[in-house]
């Protein structure tokens, strides 16, 4: 009997950790099948920082938990007695161009960037329609990236293959 393998641990950053970090945190441990752990943090979240309720809202209609949701610093991840990341990935500009920390385990790497669906003076209907259309994006990515085999998943490989997702 073999034993069952660890999910691959994903940390998903943005600027304020509010909205697509939180999108694609949520998103993937729906999606991920216990075959992945997905957690977002933010480079600098505001102080009181809570998760963008349309982000929320979008996350509820799809039938898609937010239990545990929380915009917090990517500090929380970057000790030694916090869990292993497997792989980074910034979805947003901010995020990828700022000096990062040192990770422990020196994960894998990505950017999946996304605009940012909370900017913009447009109606409820127009907000909350950019948060569905960044909820299909991700989601498309994502689906690659959980119906990726095996191999394509192990550590050597994973930082091409995560740089490499692309959807049209």
């Amino acid at each position: 009997m073999s034993a069952t393998p660890q999910p691959l641990k994903v940390l998903f950053l943005c600027t304020h950790n509010s909205a697509r970090s939180i999108l694609a945190e949520a998103l993937l441990n729906d999606m991920g099948a216990g075959r992945f752990k997905a957690y977002s943090a933010g480079s600098s979240p505001r102080d009181n920082q809570q998760p963008n309720p349309l982000g929320l809202q979008v996350l509820q209609k799809a039938g898609i938990s937010t239990e545990g949701l929380r915009s917090k610093s990517w500090d929380e991840f970057a000790t030694p007695d916090t869990p292993q990341m497997d792989l980074i990935i910034t979805v947003c500009d901010n995020a990828a161009g700022e000096v990062c920390p040192i990770w422990p385990g020196h994960p894998a790497t990505a950017h999946w960037g996304y605009a940012d669906p909370s900017e913009g003076d447009g109606t409820d209907e127009q907000k909350l329609e950019a948060f569905r259309q960044t909820l299909h994006a991700m989601k498309r990515r994502l689906e690659l990236l959980v119906s990726l085999p095996e191999d394509k998943l192990a550590k050597a490989v994973l930082q091409t293959t995560a740089r490499q997702l692309v959807t049209n």
